[in-house]
């Protein structure tokens, strides 16, 4: 039997990071022929991810340009990838999340019939601009998809209730905790972040909705909190967004044990991660990752498309007030049980092996004509072993 070609696209650094175990599972199995095209739609970091976990681009598309719209990007990236699967011809297309990149390559796949996989499939805010474009952006990809790989049964409930279709509904767990174990284990401490005190606060954010007086009101927070507690040092990569600079620089720039830098690289985001005492994001992909390792979380958003974290205490949800973001900082540093509590919380989004059930499941729908009822009817990340 000829093996299943596949092609996985991704554009960014965290759809690369999260499609690496993918495409390490695919590349590692026999029955599979795996083609990865990389839009390069964040191209910096997205070519340090590639290298960190060994992956080289069949296809490099090089889509970014200086001064890019999100129309630019989703024309040319529907143009290119089209262009290659053409030449490909690939069984399935397997894109990623909420990006872009995903939901144009989705559509390019859509007009040439080749059916579509959704990883991270079924996540969903109550509105269509927070985020933005993201939550647009993974509405579409799944009304392109045909299979639709949900991280958690409360994806699947959400996209069942859509009306897609239960047998090619499933939960796998997420791909970002196979992809942060695999990474975990390779790092040490020196590739942390460098800090002088004992407990660390660490930031990402970067959400557009954030930008202005929310981004300036928890900038302020921080600075308090740093205020009140001399054992504790601020950890941020700053997003290279000119305004994210800027009020970062105003409002924290110069004051001490705060350290600014631009992005990290992803091997010492996860080292700093780990040697961190909390984080105060509004990042999605760090509402995940985090707590793999125990370290509470508290997102920087007025809604988020993770309630699991929420519901089973890895994540507190604390908007972008100030007076809020401080209490809740000032809350976990000061109060050992209510720290010990969330550090302690299982993680909701997965064991490490979500891209097994998703390579396995790809065989099945492909060449075995389904998976087993039980495999879709799970509320929990398994695939019996008849799937295999």
């Amino acid at each position: 039997m000829c093996p299943l070609s596949v092609a996985v696209v991704f554009g960014t650094r965290p759809d690369a990071v999260k499609m690496a175990p993918v495409v390490h599972a695919l590349s590692a199995d026999a029955r599979f022929r795996c083609h990865t095209i990389a839009t390069a739609q964040h191209r910096q970091m997205l070519d340090e991810v590639l290298s960190l976990f060994g992956i080289n681009a069949e296809y490099d598309l090089a889509v970014m340009t200086e001064g890019q719209t999100l129309t630019d990007i989703t024309t040319r990236v529907l143009e290119r990838v089209g262009t290659v699967l053409a030449d490909i011809r690939p069984d399935v297309v397997l894109v990623h999340g909420d990006t872009t990149t995903s939901t144009a390559a989705a559509l390019a796949a859509y007009y040439q019939k080749v059916p579509v996989g959704h990883v991270e499939a079924g996540l969903r805010t109550s509105t269509i601009y927070e985020p933005f474009p993201e939550e647009m952006n993974r509405r579409l990809t799944g009304a392109l998809a045909t299979y639709h790989f949900a991280p958690t049964l409360l994806a699947k409930q959400h996209l069942l209730a859509e009306g897609k279709d239960p047998a090619h509904v499933i939960v796998t767990g997420n791909t970002v905790i196979d992809a942060f174990l695999w990474v975990h284990q390779r790092v040490s401490a020196s590739d942390a972040v460098a800090i002088e005190t004992p407990r660390m606060l660490f930031v990402e954010a970067h959400r557009r909705e954030n930008l202005g007086a929310p981004f300036e009101g928890f900038c302020r927070a921080f600075a308090a909190a740093l205020d009140a507690h001399p054992d504790v040092s601020l950890v941020w990569p700053v997003h290279p967004n000119p305004p994210i600079v800027e009020a970062v620089q105003r409002i924290l720039g110069g004051r001490p044990r705060v350290h600014l830098m631009p992005p990290l690289s992803y091997k010492s985001l996860v080292a700093t991660v780990a040697r961190c005492t909390l984080l105060a994001t509004d990042s999605g992909g760090l509402q995940e990752e985090a707590p793999c390792l125990g370290k509470p979380v508290l997102v920087l958003r007025r809604v988020t498309e993770r309630p699991e974290g929420l519901s089973a205490g890895t994540l507190r949800l604390i908007g972008t007030d100030e007076a809020a973001v401080l209490a809740n900082i000032n809350e976990l540093l000061d109060d050992r049980v209510t720290y010990v509590k969330m550090a302690q919380a299982t993680n909701p989004y997965g064991d490490g092996e979500a891209s097994r059930r998703i390579t396995d499941a790809l065989w099945a729908y492909q060449r075995n004509g389904g998976v087993p009822d039980e495999f879709t009817q799970s509320v929990e990340p398994t695939l019996p072993q008849a799937a295999r």
